[in-house]
């Protein structure tokens, strides 16, 4: 705020040009200063950039419709609880569902998937070589002798 007040004090003596050019500034910004200051430093403080009001957002019935149906079907996915939702009346998108659980941190989280465990080898009933139990000719083998007796 101080380089503001000494900006505007030396564009005051000097000129909008001069200060500038020795403050390595935009003249426009040297003007919305001078449009804002009235003579206090806390004139020249920043001011809030956050909307006063945003006329799409979520209602408090429709985050607890969401919250009551997240907290009944915990595992269910993104596009099942928004069908769910739109049969009750819900009228956002389903990106709309997505950001307010994201924000709520009510995402289900996807469990990876199981390890693999490799099948094990036995020997070749004829060769004696390892193979799988879907080889052709152990198959062949295992048959008859299940057959047989």
């Amino acid at each position: 705020m101080k380089f503001r007040q000494s900006l505007l004090s030396y564009a005051e003596k000097h000129g909008v040009t001069q200060a500038a050019i020795k403050y390595n500034v935009n003249r426009q910004y040297i003007y919305r200063w001078k449009r804002r200051y009235n003579g206090d430093i806390q004139s020249l403080a920043n001011r809030s950039h956050r909307p006063h009001h945003h006329p799409n957002q979520h209602t408090e019935a429709e985050l607890q419709q969401i919250t009551n149906f997240r907290r009944r079907n915990p595992n269910t996915g993104l596009v099942v609880l928004w069908v769910k939702l739109r049969q009750k009346g819900y009228k956002r998108s389903i990106t709309g569902l997505y950001r307010v659980l994201r924000r709520q941190g009510q995402l289900t989280v996807k469990l990876p998937n199981p390890k693999y465990i490799p099948k094990t080898l036995r020997k070749d009933a004829l060769s004696g070589r390892a193979c799988s139990n879907r080889c052709e000719i152990c198959s062949r083998v295992l048959h008859r002798r299940k057959r047989r007796r």
